[in-house]
């Protein structure tokens, strides 16, 4: 096998860990963000209800994408993971808080709110956390020499991708609760969708802009001809499904009510390959191409063949338990 292929299948690897992580995990963080919104507590019950036997789960992507990312690229691990030290530790520090949260509201009673609290604040932290990482990630302040890079995580950029993303999986939430509930508090998420879907745009469009004006690699990325042209479809799609989103969001009669939550995982799929698009051939931006940062191809092909029994199974097993729980979830009789 080329020696320039398995990087590239090793990428191609960890990018989809981190697209399934981001799309299955960022919905139940969604839930967390969303429950100030919602008062009533039988409806609180109802949306952690309806995440109850998958969330966990979601969760595995995000150990699959950190322990392949430092199985394949140590030398990228090595320089990303002291850089964003305080952000990952906060945000798996919120995950923790967040899980224990989820178990214990369903065994309190007097101190429920208290738990309620912990599940909004955790959820709310830890998605406010990977936007930062990921912020920081495009800005891409890191010196592979030098492990001196306190707070490189911290910029106006970052903090507004932070905000971005809590939107973000608050949108994929809100139309998760969409798809799986009924009546008040199905009505409940279609008004909240439709706001968070005009922040979720106002804030695509800003880093759309931001990005090329303060990267200039990637302004001639996209902005030169004829890639301007070549890349032209991603920005279409993007606008055709968001306008699709608010079509149905305000018209809910006349759409499928799984069409909400299947646009907005689209805009984050695209929004993913524009991120990609703009960063290629790099695993740290402007520094470290995925070929100069990959393992030896011994090792390469070593997590290989795990990964080809290991990944399968993970799939196979979301794919069942989504398919298991696809119905309603009402407070008395739970999935059906």
């Amino acid at each position: 096998m080329s020696n320039n292929l398995l990087p590239l299948i090793w990428a191609f690897i960890i990018a989809f860990g981190v697209i399934m992580y981001v799309i299955l995990d960022g919905f139940d963080l969604g839930i967390g963000i969303l429950f100030p919104w919602i008062r009533d507590p039988e409806y609180r019950s109802l949306m952690v209800n309806s995440i109850a036997p998958v969330w966990d789960g979601n969760e595995t992507w995000l150990v699959f994408g950190g322990a392949t990312l430092y199985g394949a690229f140590p030398i990228a691990y090595s320089t990303l993971l002291p850089a964003l030290y305080m952000p990952i530790m906060i945000m798996l520090g919120a995950l923790v808080f967040r899980g224990v949260a989820f178990e214990f509201r369903f065994k309190a009673y007097r101190s429920r709110f208290l738990w309620d609290l912990a599940f909004t604040g955790g959820s709310t932290a830890a998605a406010f956390c990977q936007g930062l990482i990921l912020g920081a990630f495009i800005e891409g302040k890191f010196f592979v020499e030098n492990f001196e890079q306190s707070y490189v995580w911290l910029s106006p950029f970052s903090m507004f991708t932070g905000l971005a993303v809590v939107f973000g999986y608050a949108l994929l939430g809100s139309t998760w609760l969409i798809m799986k509930t009924e009546n008040d508090l199905q009505r409940d998420m279609y008004q909240a969708a439709r706001i968070l879907l005009v922040a979720v745009s106002i804030c695509m469009l800003i880093i759309s802009l931001w990005t090329p004006l303060s990267q200039p690699a990637i302004e001639a990325r996209w902005f030169s001809l004829p890639n301007f042209f070549y890349l032209l479809f991603l920005p279409i799609l993007t606008l055709i499904a968001t306008a699709l989103s608010f079509y149905c969001l305000h018209k809910p009669d006349r759409c499928n009510e799984k069409l909400p939550f299947i646009l907005s995982v689209s805009l984050f799929l695209f929004a993913y390959i524009g991120l990609g698009i703009s960063i290629w051939p790099y695993i740290i931006p402007r520094q470290l191409t995925i070929f100069e940062a990959a393992s030896d191809p011994k090792t390469l092909i070593f997590q290989l063949v795990g990964t080809i029994i290991l990944l399968p199974l993970l799939i196979t097993y979301s794919i069942y338990a989504y398919r298991v729980f696809r119905g309603k979830v009402n407070p008395d009789l739970g999935y059906h």
